[in-house]
């Protein structure tokens, strides 16, 4: 009799062992193809953001070149001021929105470490009085620890905050929200002071190291309110007036003393001290970039991908 076993159950198992062969191929190649899918994307995302970057380089150059072709600069950022401006051409293919603020339209944050300098007493006890009143309207737990840290910050003494800050810690000084905002952030971890996060900082205190006096014509109510002692209600009926009257004349007809502050306010010179930003869109995607107008001088640009 022929014993010899049929060979069915072997190609079985050969047939098996190519198929996971086969298998095992194909979950490598899904997952290569996967990868470059990925690293794909990735590539096109950062030629998008390249592109991007460029045409934001364009469009800063333009901006600036039509802010320096302005004589009556005043009237250029009033109206930025007040609202964004869209700019669009014909096709629109070129889109985009252009926002303003003063670099300078409240207290200078670094006034407050002027008690030593005699030429500095008036604004140092003016910052002085708007920190102490913020720190009763809002509760301040620890008001003088607070204090201590924008001090020791203002005069480059927390190394903390040197290596935090990076470059810009470069210079002495607060020169920016951010860097306040840092601050303050540590300052309600330590005191555990959640109350610290409701003050609207920016309604009294500008963050420019540039800023000598303060641009009073487009102060906050609220700042203004202190400077002159007028109730804020007629301070905003005031600014939202379409043709209004100087801030002196408003001051001087409510019962407020402008010469008394007139050290400490720009008066009828506009400052060049202001913060532009631009937000457009390319490849489907949405950009913005921001800059700093000083005098006539465009710097410190920062681009941001807002997805």
């Amino acid at each position: 009799m022929d014993k010899t076993p049929m060979p069915f159950r072997n190609v079985r198992y050969k047939r098996g062992f190519a198929l996971m062969v086969t298998l095992s191929v194909l979950a490598v190649l899904i997952a290569l193809t996967m990868i470059l899918l990925s690293y794909f994307e990735k590539v096109q995302e950062d030629a998008e953001d390249t592109a991007a970057l460029i045409q934001a380089s364009l469009y800063y150059s333009d901006i600036t070149t039509i802010f320096d072709k302005f004589k009556k600069k005043k009237d250029l950022f009033s109206r930025l001021y007040l609202f964004p401006v869209p700019l669009q051409s014909e096709d629109g293919r070129f889109n985009l929105l252009l926002r303003c603020t003063p670099l300078s339209n409240g207290v200078n944050i670094n006034w407050l470490a002027m008690e030593k300098r005699q030429d500095m007493q008036e604004a140092y006890h003016f910052a002085q009085s708007v920190f102490e009143f913020l720190v009763q309207e809002y509760s301040i737990q620890d008001a003088s620890r607070l204090h201590e840290m924008l001090i020791n910050e203002i005069e480059g003494k927390d190394e903390f905050a040197v290596n935090a800050m990076g470059r810009l810690r470069q210079k002495k000084g607060i020169i920016s929200f951010k860097q306040f905002a840092q601050i303050v952030s540590r300052y309600q971890l330590e005191a555990d002071d959640s109350r610290v996060s409701l003050v609207p900082w920016r309604k009294y205190f500008t963050f420019s190291s540039s800023a000598k006096v303060i641009d009073a014509e487009y102060g906050s109510a609220e700042l203004l309110s202190l400077l002159f002692d007028i109730d804020t209600q007629s301070i905003r009926e005031w600014q939202t007036q379409e043709i209004r009257s100087s801030l002196e004349s408003f001051v001087r007809d409510n019962g407020g003393d402008y010469q008394a502050r007139k050290n400490l306010i720009a008066g009828k010179n506009f400052l060049e001290e202001s913060q532009c930003t631009v937000a457009y869109r390319s490849a489907k995607k949405q950009y913005r970039f921001r800059f700093e107008y000083i005098q006539g001088e465009a710097k410190h640009f920062e681009f941001y991908d807002n997805n």
